[in-house]
């Protein structure tokens, strides 16, 4: 208790001189920091979640089933978002199995899976993050975080430069899961280690009609 005492008293102080009557309402925060920035969105989000050890494609829209099944090769079973688009799975292994996830599924039911298939509310190209927010096409948050191997599937027009734009589009009121890379840690000795909480591989499929040349080769280098 000393040393919350010892806190409370650097703040009393520090307030010491405030008007009784001023509430904090009443002091002005600055917001003249930079909201946005005129940078090529999508390639620099695809250089950046690149930086983080994850996989960036770019696909035409009628090219995600194709696409999906290349990712999940090798999964045998695949969970996704109950309202996933069936026409996003047409093109799977026959052999692989698709749990449609509910909040009837039992999260020990999840432990079992390969793979999950989500959306995305949002990506943000100045720190290679995606925001998952539970809405359409994204499922529960633990969804994300229990298989080996998260596909996230995210439109061109759903990525925005800087993390203030990020925060405008989002319902602050839900729970979000900010996604940067694969879940890693590292122990004292800085030893990396991946998938301690949260998927240890992350593909991320842009889904964009005509992608400029420079983003295009950015892509075909991390494929590489």
């Amino acid at each position: 208790m000393e040393a919350r005492e010892e806190i409370l008293q650097r703040v009393r102080t520090a307030l010491s001189d405030v008007p009784p009557d001023e509430k904090p309402e009443d002091v002005p925060v600055p917001r003249d920091y930079a909201r946005s920035r005129q940078v090529d969105v999508v390639g620099l989000f695809a250089e950046r979640v690149a930086d983080y050890d994850a996989t960036v494609h770019f696909v035409d829209p009628r090219d995600v089933p194709e696409a999906l099944a290349v990712a999940l090769a090798g999964a045998r079973q695949v969970a996704v978002p109950a309202d996933l688009p069936d026409s996003w799975l047409t093109a799977l292994a026959t052999e692989t199995a698709v749990l449609r996830d509910s909040s009837d599924v039992p999260v020990s039911d999840l432990h079992e899976v390969d793979a999950v298939v989500t959306g995305a509310a949002v990506g943000i190209a100045e720190t290679g993050t995606i925001v998952l927010d539970a809405s359409a096409r994204q499922g529960r948050r633990v969804l994300s975080l229990l298989p080996h191997l998260h596909v996230c599937v995210i439109s061109s027009d759903q990525l925005v430069g800087t993390v203030p734009e990020a925060v405008s589009r989002l319902d602050l009121t839900r729970a979000c899961t900010w996604i940067s890379g694969p879940s890693a840690t590292s122990d004292i000795e800085l030893a990396r280690v991946e998938g301690v909480h949260g998927p240890r591989t992350l593909q991320v499929l842009v889904v964009r009609e005509r992608p400029a040349a420079s983003a295009v080769q950015r892509a075909k280098r991390h494929d590489e």
